[in-house]
């Protein structure tokens, strides 16, 4: 062998070592499949926390506080066995706590799925992936460009439910968006609440604005849940509801000293967004604000996966929804000739932009 041969693989040394590739120089590591089976698993992770509601896990072990496995058995009515293996289920996912044969609510449980928890989301998550039966369909859809069974088609079957499951979520943010942009230093706001749900924006607003009024504004059906809520509050009085469009609706141009739109620009495609920013730059007094909240990816849609998530949930149920990005959203809040933009996060993952109209020219 000629010594000036350079021995073999030199520059492996360092790259491929056992840690990096497996056997130096022979094996090759293979990636993990950790990501593929924590998708084929996502299936039956939502499942399980679906039976595990509708079979009133948590509420039950709210009331009775931690017990055994033959106890919750004869409570629920369900066999051991079975009622077991889903109890694991829910631990295996740090929704629930156990200890030997014990079985008791852990912080998480308390806050998001008793129905009275704190910032209870139980009656969101049956709602939140859209209708069902489109998820497997996906495929289809996306070859068509449009769902077989879109929201569209009943759009109260769909966001009736939803509204109420997200009504505490949304009345938190609205409500600690306060103290961010201070609404309350307005006491006689008036508000313009399009495609409002449950009403929680407006309602947030009113309470901190004892003179304040709302238009309140959704889908004939869906606007019920919004008559409901706000008598709840005690704010009904205060408010006006206009059944219909938000497209179409009248508005009156240059009345409102707040303008929200809580979560339904990606309801609308691109187009439908814009129009929806440009109909409240038009219905905003000068230096009156609008609220935008929605789910925003970021420009790579890679920082951000439940806003990315959300738009893929948009696509499979909605003939036009997508999620847009921060960029998108302040190119078309500058283009309808909004100032002074700002992005809040009132509480974690709600974000909304804030945005100002001008105030007329004295020239």
């Amino acid at each position: 062998m000629s010594e000036s041969r350079d021995p073999p693989y030199p520059e492996l040394k360092k790259s491929h070592t056992m840690a990096r590739k497996g056997r130096p120089w022979t094996d090759y590591k293979p990636p993990p499949a950790a990501p593929v089976w924590a998708a084929i698993e996502g299936l039956g992770r939502y499942y399980i926390l679906l039976a595990a509601l509708e079979l009133g896990i948590f509420d039950t072990l709210q009331r009775m506080g931690p017990s055994r496995v033959e106890e919750l058995s004869a409570e629920l009515g369900a066999p051991v066995d079975h009622l077991g293996s889903l109890l694991d289920g829910v631990v295996a996912q740090g929704l629930l706590d156990q200890f030997v044969d014990i079985y008791q609510l852990n912080d998480t449980a308390r806050r998001y799925l008793v129905s009275e928890g704190p910032a209870a989301m139980a009656d969101l998550i049956a709602v939140a992936p859209g209708p069902h039966e489109n998820w497997t369909r996906l495929a289809d859809t996306v070859r068509n460009g449009r769902p077989a069974t879109p929201i569209e088609d009943d759009p109260a079957a769909f966001y009736i439910p939803l509204v109420e499951g997200t009504f505490t979520t949304m009345f938190r943010c609205a409500s600690r968006a306060d103290l961010k942009i201070r609404y309350s230093a307005q006491p006689t706001a008036r508000v313009l609440d399009l495609g409002a749900g449950g009403a929680p924006w407006a309602i947030a607003v009113l309470n901190a604005c004892p003179q304040g009024s709302a238009v309140i504004n959704d889908l004939p059906d869906v606007i019920e849940v919004a008559r409901r809520k706000t008598t709840e509050h005690d704010v009904s009085d205060r408010c006006e509801f206009r059944p219909g469009d938000f497209h179409t609706i009248d508005v009156e141009p240059e009345s409102y000293d707040l303008v929200v739109l809580g979560h339904v620009c990606r309801t609308e495609g691109a187009d439908g967004a814009r129009r929806l920013i440009e109909r409240a730059f038009a219905a905003l007094k000068p230096h009156g604000r609008l609220l935008l909240a929605d789910y925003f990816p970021d420009m790579a849609r890679k920082a951000n996966p439940h806003a990315v998530l959300m738009g893929t949930t948009m696509m499979a149920s909605t003939i036009r929804g997508f999620t847009f990005t921060h960029k998108d959203f302040s190119e078309w809040l500058t283009a309808a000739g909004f100032i002074a933009l700002r992005l809040i996060e009132p509480i974690g993952f709600q974000q909304t932009f804030v945005a100002t109209k001008p105030g007329r020219s004295n020239g």
